[in-house]
């Protein structure tokens, strides 16, 4: 997954406002004690980055 499909998939899911702040101020242990953006900035790939904001806010996998 390339990261502009992920920010679509964010902004499609979320709200384009929301998606912004969810990746900016939502820390989640699943990617040590990151947010979406330094977890994306240390290396971590868009993909599992999207599968955990899934799992964490029980995204529909219809959505996934």
């Amino acid at each position: 997954m390339r990261l502009t499909q992920f920010r679509d998939l964010m902004n499609d899911e979320f709200g384009p406002a929301r998606a912004a702040a969810l990746t900016r101020d939502h820390v989640f242990a699943e990617l040590g004690d990151r947010t979406v953006e330094q977890a994306l900035e240390a290396g971590i790939p868009p993909r599992k980055v999207w599968r955990v904001v899934c799992e964490v806010y029980e995204v529909p996998v219809a959505r996934r």
